[in-house]
C-alpha cells in the first residue's frame, strides 16, 4: 500500500486527474456503446416477412430455443439471432469470401484481398444458388429476410462504429459462401504441393518421406478390412512431377501467407475427432455420439449453439453465423458428428505456352487510398494462382479444385441432414455433398450406428496429385469416384467407429484418396480407440467426456527413451531431463513436465529449417523418424551438428534456454499453463494494443501435440490456438441427456453478457445441456416475434 502511495504522489495531481479524466471517458463511451450495441431478447418484436409468431426462448448461456409453425419461420427466427449476437462476424465473413477486406481495413489488408479474390472464392458460391433444391432455396430465402429484419432494428456492433461504416443488406448468396472459406481450410493440399515440390528440388524423392513421414503401416485405419465394401477398380499411382520454378514457388507461397493471415493454414496437430459407438457397448444399450471439430480459436468463437424447432425441422447443436442450418448435431431421432476427411482434392497445373485463358477485372477499394485494380486468368483447370494480381508475369501455373467447380450442392446436404429421420434419409442427404469431404458419423434412436465419406473426390490415372503436374492435357481427372463406393459402414460388427484425420481405408480400398502423406498422425486415434475399447460394454457419457478431455501424450511415450537418452549441454538441461523422468505424459497446465517437453518438440519440429527455410515445421512422426534413423534432417553444418545425437542436445539446450529467458532461471517453476494459453483472438483487432484487451479471450488450457484434447502449442508464442472450437456427447436412449459446449460464448458484442461465459466452463472439461426440454434451461429470457399485419 505505501509503495502504491508513492506511485500516485510521483505521478502528480495534475497527471493524476487526467487519468481519472480519460479513465471516465472509456467507461462512458463502454457504457454507451453497450448501451447501443446490445441486442432485444425479451419482449415483442412486430416484423415482416413471418407467417406466423415465433418464441426465441434464450437459456441462461444465450443459447436460443426457436419454436415456430412453420419451418421457415424457423430459419427467419436463426437469421434473426444471429445477426442480433455476431453481426460483425457474419459481416466480416461475408468480406473474406467477397476479397472486400480493404474496403474497412484499409492496405494492410490488399493481399489478402488479392489471394481471395484470384482464387474466385465469392465466384464459386454465386454459382450454388442455382443449385439448390426448392426446399434449401426457400429456407435460404427466408434466414436471409431474418438477417435483413434485424439489420433494420438499428443495433451496431462495436466494430462497425470503430471502423465507421455500415454494413449493407444480406443477401441470399451471403448465406452460402463462408462454405466456401471452410472447404479452403478443411478440404486442400496446395500447400502441400508447394512443400513438396521444395523437399524434391532440395532433397530428392526420397526427401519427401523424411520431411512428412508416410502413415505407418500399423496404424488405426477408420474402417478396417472386412468393413470395406470392395468395389471398383484400382487407379495406377506414381509422382510424375512437372517443374515448378523458384519464381512460381514464391508467388504461390505469397497466398499461403495471405491465407495464414486470415487463420486458414495447415498445422501440425490440426484436426477433429469424432466417434460413435453401438449399443452393445454402452450402458444404455442405445449409441453413444460424440464429435470436437478442431478449428482456430477465435472470437467470437466460429460456432453457435441453438435449438430450432418448426414443424418438421427440429435441430439443436452447432450452427455458423451466416450458415441456416445445424452444421453438427441432432434432430429428434438422428446425431451427427463431423470431422476432415481430407482427400486429395486440389491439383497445381503449369500450364504450356499456348494454353488459352479467359481473364476478369477485379478493382478493389482500399480505405484510405486508390483504387486497385487486378487481372485474374483462368485456364480450363481454374484460376492462375501464380499472377499474384500482374498477368503475364512468371510461369502460369493454374489450380484445380472440388470446391471452385460450379453448382456445390452441399448446402442441401447439411440441411438434408438437419431432416433426416434415419440412415435412408442421412446417405440421401450426403449424396449432395461436394466439399469439403469430411467423415461423417451416425446414430439413432433406435439403436443403428454408421459412418460415411461423401464429397467429389477426383480419380487419377497415373499420378498421385502431391505435386503439380503439366496441365498439357496428359494427367486430368477422369472422373470421381462413386458416391456408392466411397468408404461407408452401417451398424459395423464391434459397434465402434473412431475417426481423428488418420487414414480412413486400408490398402484393399480399391480406390485412390490420397498418398500415405495424407493423413493425420495416429495418436489421437490409437489413444481414443484405447480408451474406449479399455472398457468393452457399460460405456456411459461420463466416460465419453473424459476421453475427448484426455490430455496424454503418445508422443512422449514413443519419444521417451530416445529424448531422455539425450547428453545433456550444461546444468539446465540435466535439470530438465530429471524432471521428465518418471513423467506420465498427461499434459495438464499445473505440472512442469508438458513445457519442457512441448518446447523441446519444437525445437526439435524446426531441424529442416536449414534445408528448406524457416517457415518449415515437421509434424511429430517426422521427427520420431528421423530421431530413430540418425536421419539426414538432422544435421546442421553451419551450426556443427553431426547427427542426431548432438540434435538433441543442441535443442534441449536451446529449449531450456528459451524457458529460462521466459520462466526464471530456476526450471521447478515452469508450470506449463504460464506459457501455454488459449488466444482466442479478434480476426481484425486481435493484433492492435489499444482494443485487443477488449476483444481478445486468453487463459491458461492443458493438452499438447496431438493429444485427443489437443492443444498444440504455436512456434514461438506457446499459445493454442487451434483446438476442439465445440464439443458435444449425444447420449441416444434419452436425447435431451445430450451435452455441448463452445470454446467461449454466445455473444459477439465484447461487452455483452454472453462473450465468453462458456470459455471456463470448455477449459474446465464441463458441458451445456443439449436439450430442447425447457426445464433444462434455466432462467429464460423469451422474445416474441410477432408478424406484420
Amino acid at each position: 500500500m505505501a509503495r502504491r502511495g508513492k506511485v500516485l504522489r510521483g505521478i502528480g495531481v495534475g497527471a493524476l486527474w487526467l487519468v481519472l479524466v480519460v479513465l471516465a471517458a472509456v467507461l462512458g463511451v463502454v457504457w454507451w456503446a453497450k448501451a447501443t450495441s446490445a441486442p432485444q431478447v425479451s419482449g415483442d418484436v412486430i416484423l415482416g416477412g413471418l407467417s406466423g409468431p415465433v418464441t426465441v426462448n434464450r437459456d441462461q448461456w444465450g443459447v436460443p430455443h426457436i419454436r415456430a409453425g412453420s419451418d421457415e419461420d424457423a430459419v427467419f427466427a436463426l437469421g434473426y439471432v444471429h445477426w442480433q449476437d455476431r453481426a460483425w462476424q457474419m459481416d466480416f465473413q461475408r468480406r473474406v469470401v467477397a476479397g472486400r477486406l480493404s474496403e474497412v481495413l484499409g492496405e494492410p489488408a490488399l493481399a489478402q484481398d488479392k489471394f481471395l479474390r484470384t482464387w474466385g472464392f465469392q465466384k464459386a458460391a454465386e454459382s450454388v444458388l442455382p443449385a439448390l433444391s426448392e426446399r434449401s432455396r426457400g429456407l435460404v430465402g427466408a434466414y436471409t429476410a431474418g438477417v435483413n429484419a434485424a439489420m433494420k432494428r438499428g443495433k451496431v456492433a462495436p466494430e462497425f462504429r470503430i471502423l465507421g461504416y455500415t454494413p449493407e443488406p444480406w443477401r441470399e448468396v451471403d448465406s452460402v459462401s463462408w462454405s466456401k472459406l471452410m472447404a479452403y481450410d478443411l478440404g486442400g493440399n496446395m500447400d502441400d504441393e508447394v512443400l513438396n515440390t521444395r523437399v524434391v528440388q532440395r532433397l530428392g524423392e526420397q526427401g519427401l518421406d523424411e520431411v512428412t513421414a508416410p502413415y505407418p503401416a500399423d496404424g488405426p485405419t477408420i474402417l478396417s478390412g472386412e468393413e470395406l465394401a470392395k468395389t471398383g477398380i484400382q487407379p495406377g499411382t506414381g509422382l510424375n512431377t512437372a517443374t515448378l520454378p523458384a519464381s512460381a514457388l514464391s508467388a504461390l507461397q505469397a497466398h499461403l501467407n495471405a491465407a495464414r493471415e486470415l487463420g486458414l493454414q495447415a498445422v501440425p496437430g490440426k484436426g477433429s475427432n469424432d466417434w460413435v459407438i453401438g449399443g452393445s457397448r454402452t450402458a444404455s444399450g442405445k449409441p453413444i455420439l460424440a464429435d470436437d471439430p478442431h478449428l482456430s480459436l477465435t472470437s467470437p468463437m466460429l460456432w453457435y449453439l441453438a435449438d430450432i424447432q418448426g414443424p418438421t425441422l427440429k435441430a439443436i447443436g452447432a450452427s455458423i453465423p451466416g450458415l441456416p442450418a445445424i452444421v453438427i448435431g441432432r434432430n429428434e431421432r438422428v446425431a451427427w458428428g463431423v470431422t476432415n476427411t481430407n482427400p486429395d482434392v486440389q491439383d497445381l497445373y503449369i500450364e504450356p505456352a499456348d494454353a488459352s485463358f479467359s481473364q476478369r477485372q477485379e478493382i478493389i477499394k482500399v480505405k484510405g487510398g486508390t483504387d486497385v485494380p487486378l487481372t485474374v486468368r483462368e485456364s480450363k483447370h481454374g484460376p492462375v494462382v501464380s499472377d499474384v494480381g500482374a498477368a503475364d508475369v512468371g510461369p502460369r501455373v493454374a489450380l484445380k479444385w472440388t470446391a471452385l467447380q460450379p453448382g456445390d450442392t452441399t448446402m442441401d446436404a447439411f440441411l438434408g441432414l438437419n431432416y433426416a429421420q434415419n440412415w435412408s434419409d442421412f446417405t440421401q442427404a450426403l449424396t449432395t455433398y461436394i466439399a469439403p469431404s469430411q467423415n461423417f458419423v451416425y446414430a439413432d434412436v433406435d439403436g443403428n450406428t454408421g459412418y460415411y465419406a461423401p464429397g467429389k473426390v477426383p480419380l487419377r490415372d497415373g499420378w498421385d496429385g502431391s505435386l503439380p503436374v503439366s496441365g498439357d492435357g496428359s494427367r486430368e481427372w477422369t472422373d470421381y469416384i462413386p458416391f456408392e463406393c466411397l468408404p461407408h459402414v452401417y451398424n459395423p460388427a464391434d459397434g465402434l467407429v473412431v475417426t481423428a484425420n488418420n487414414k480412413v481405408v486400408p490398402g484393399s480400398y480399391p480406390y485412390n484418396l490420397g498418398n500415405s502423406r495424407n493423413w493425420a498422425e495416429p495418436y489421437r486415434a490409437g489413444r481414443i480407440t484405447d480408451l474406449l475399447t479399455a472398457k468393452p460394454e457399460g460405456l456411459t457419457v461420463n466416460d465419453v467426456k473424459a476421453v475427448q478431455l484426455d490430455t496424454v501424450s503418445l508422443v512422449w511415450r514413443d519419444m521417451k527413451d530416445t529424448l531422455l537418452a539425450t547428453q545433456p549441454a550444461g546444468d539446465l538441461s540435466r535439470q530438465a531431463l530429471e524432471l521428465l523422468r518418471g513423467w506420465d505424459g498427461n499434459e495438464r497446465a499445473d505440472t512442469v513436465p508438458p513445457a519442457i517437453f512441448e518446447s523441446w518438440l519444437m525445437h526439435l519440429q524446426r531441424m529442416a529449417r536449414d534445408e528448406l527455410g524457416n517457415g518449415t515445421t515437421l509434424n511429430s512422426l517426422s521427427v520420431l523418424k528421423q530421431l530413430q534413423a540418425d536421419g539426414e534432417l538432422c544435421r546442421d553444418e553451419a551450426a556443427g551438428i553431426q547427427n542426431c545425437a548432438a540434435q538433441l542436445s543442441a535443442s534441449l539446450k536451446a529449449a531450456v534456454d528459451d524457458l529460462s529467458a521466459r520462466l526464471g532461471g530456476n526450471p521447478t517453476g515452469w508450470t506449463y499453463g504460464k506459457l501455454h494459453h488459449v488466444a482466442s483472438n479478434h480476426r481484425a483487432f486481435g493484433n492492435v494494443k489499444a482494443l485487443a484487451w477488449l476483444f481478445n479471450h486468453g487463459a491458461p488450457t492443458s493438452g499438447g501435440t496431438n493429444t485427443v484434447n489437443v492443444a498444440r502449442p504455436e512456434q514461438d508464442t506457446f499459445n493454442q490456438t487451434h483446438g476442439p472450437s465445440y464439443r458435444q456427447i449425444v447420449d441416444l436412449s434419452d436425447p435431451n441427456k445430450s451435452v455441448y459446449i463452445g470454446s467461449l460464448g454466445q455473444g459477439g458484442n465484447p461487452l455483452g453478457n454472453h462473450v465468453s461465459d462458456q470459455q471456463p466452463m470448455w477449459i474446465a472439461g464441463e458441458y451445456l445441456p443439449m436439450s430442447t426440454n425447457a426445464a433444462d434451461w434455466g432462467k429464460v429470457k423469451t422474445l416474441t416475434l410477432t408478424p406484420q399485419k
